[in-house]
């Protein structure tokens, strides 16, 4: 019970990596308010659009009235736009930015004023791989996740002293109903892709849900108490192809 009465707001959470986020806090004692547009199936959660500005803003402060405090933050929702930048429209460049960028930003900054006045707390934001090492023709995906990557070791060092821990988790290819969508829509089977994907990774698989969510759980415990602006790869060996 490494969460015992800590306090989390956890954004996407009704997505693949946000439910096993949300069940790994959970399972480790922690009192979990999620977030998504969709309506979820959960003893605190609030519904709402990550690129309403004004929904971002008052999230954390929301969340901390729900369940009487606010200890820990995970920015988990995103959104992967593919295709090389002459495919990419404004609307694009607008819905990946407000999702990926404006909203942890957002919420970052009314979270850790919050954090502060109550002693500390931990804010755990989803990069990616491809935000570190930058892939092919996923212009907008890389540039939104290399922001959310800068913007972490930069609140790293800036609220460190204020005993508030912000770090993130990379990961590369995940086994969610997201990637899955996105073969569907190029037309290809998502088993078969998936299971080409399995055969490019040295440890044999993709990455679970479940496998990124416990290194959420380590960012949001004390046992990550002297890590602060770190960008942790999860990757299963795979460098970005």
């Amino acid at each position: 019970m490494r969460l015992k009465h800590k306090k989390a707001l956890v954004t996407g959470a009704a997505g693949g990596i946000g439910q096993a986020i949300v069940s790994a806090l959970t399972a480790e004692g922690a009192l979990v308010t999620g977030t998504d547009r969709a309506n979820l199936r959960m003893s605190f959660s609030i519904e709402g659009d990550l690129s309403d500005k004004a929904f971002c803003d008052s999230l954390p402060g929301e969340a901390a009235r729900l369940m009487d405090g606010l200890d820990i933050v995970v920015n988990n929702a995103g959104i992967i736009t593919r295709g090389d930048i002459s495919q990419a429209t404004d609307l694009d460049f607008q819905q990946t930015m407000a999702i990926n960028v404006e909203a942890p930003f957002r919420i970052c900054r009314a979270a850790i004023p919050l954090m502060a006045a109550s002693g500390g707390g931990a804010i755990v934001n989803t990069s990616s791989c491809w935000g570190v090492h930058p892939g092919p023709n996923h212009p907008l995906y890389v540039m939104s996740k290399a922001a959310v990557a800068s913007l972490t070791q930069c609140l790293g060092m800036d609220h460190a002293h204020q005993n508030i821990r912000v770090n993130a988790v990379c990961p590369n290819e995940v086994n969610t109903p997201m990637i899955r969508t996105g073969f569907e829509t190029r037309g290809l089977d998502p088993d078969k892709a998936i299971d080409e994907l399995n055969a490019s990774v040295p440890l044999g698989r993709i990455a679970e849900p479940e496998d990124i969510a416990d290194v959420v759980v380590f960012l949001a415990s004390d046992q990550s108490r002297y890590m602060c602006g770190a960008l942790l790869e999860v990757n299963g060996g795979k460098s970005v192809q």
